[in-house]
């Protein structure tokens, strides 16, 4: 794998490559933001380490630049570990949020885990149609009777997660862990907002996303 790792410091940046290369990947370096989003407008990277403050352009704008063009999976290195800054980025379509001071093995394992799902995600070629709702996995488009509905990274992930185990009856928790990629912890509410405005974006299609009552939810056609 080609890994781009971003962070203003050296020492940091030395340490995640000797891991990255020790186990057979190809690491690239960026000291901000800024040469970050060039070095990915002008290459192919299969994962991006990003840190978050840094000179010049901070982590979080260089992933809004990046995601514009790339479809590449993220994982942001944060001194801040406020849960505020960890959904922050998980709606920014970041895969997932490790904080400072961090194990590199931890990190590594990250790694490994983000590229799985994001192949798997990309691995899904159909096109699939409920009544006026189709649902193009592969380019990652949603049609509501013809429009292109506008969601959000997080929003389309969640409804291919949901399409893809159709007739499945998910807990909040399960979907925390295999669509935000991390252990949340505090109450799990931010997957019933994000239901909520997944349904108002599928209009009358809003059916097929079931509330099972004290557990989660489930795809049913």
């Amino acid at each position: 794998m080609k890994i781009l790792i971003v962070d203003d410091e050296e020492m940091i940046r030395g340490v995640l490559r000797e891991y990255v290369e020790f186990e057979g990947n190809e690491a690239f370096e960026a000291a901000n933001g800024m040469e970050a989003v060039r070095m990915c407008r002008e290459n192919d990277y299969d994962l991006v380490l990003m840190d978050v403050m840094m000179p010049h352009l901070d982590g979080f704008s260089a992933v809004k630049e990046i995601k514009k063009s790339k479809d590449v999976p993220v994982i942001m290195l944060s001194a801040r570990g406020e849960e505020y800054d960890k959904l922050f980025a998980f709606e920014m379509g970041v895969d997932d949020y490790v904080t400072k001071p961090f194990s590199p093995k931890e990190v590594m394992a990250r790694i490994n885990a983000v590229t799985k799902r994001h192949s798997q995600k990309r691995g899904g070629n159909e096109l699939l149609t409920f009544e006026g709702l189709k649902i193009d996995m592969a380019g990652r488009n949603v049609y509501v009777d013809g429009e292109k509905a506008e969601l959000t990274p997080k929003e389309y992930e969640l409804l291919f997660y949901l399409v893809r185990n159709r007739g499945i009856a998910l807990t909040r928790e399960k979907l925390l862990l295999d669509v935000w990629g991390f252990d949340f912890y505090g109450d799990d509410r931010t997957v019933d907002t994000h239901i909520k405005m997944l349904r108002g974006n599928l209009k009358e299609y809003r059916k097929f996303i079931v509330t099972l009552r004290g557990l989660g939810y489930k795809f049913e056609e």
